[in-house]
Parts: structure tokens; C-alpha cells; sequence
């Protein structure tokens, strides 16, 4: 999870690499891990897809 983790950061805007966004990014993949997701590319893109949008 670590690893989808930092490659999506990677993959967001620079503007967008804040603490809270990676906390929320971490959260995303966190909760679709649990929903039975294994899968490092899947995990990714939902983390990237959290990080479109900076926290608030």
C-alpha cells in the first residue's frame, strides 16, 4: 500500500502534495484495501484520484 501510495503522489499536481492530501490519498486506499482491493495499480489510481482534489 505504501508503494501505490508514493507513486500516485507522483502522479498529482505539485500544488496538491500536501500532508493532508497524502493523509487523505492514504485513507482512500486504506478503505478500498479493506473492501477486498489488492491489486497495486488498482490502489493507485483511486489514491490519484482522491488527490485531484487538495484537502480542505
Amino acid at each position: 500500500m505504501r508503494s501505490a501510495l508514493d507513486a500516485a503522489v507522483q502522479n498529482i499536481s505539485v500544488a496538491h502534495r500536501t500532508p493532508g492530501t497524502k493523509a487523505k490519498m492514504a485513507q482512500r486506499i486504506v478503505k478500498i484495501a479493506s473492501e477486498g482491493v489488492t491489486d497495486s495499480e488498482e490502489l493507485m489510481i483511486a489514491a490519484i484520484d482522491e488527490g485531484k482534489e487538495p484537502a480542505g
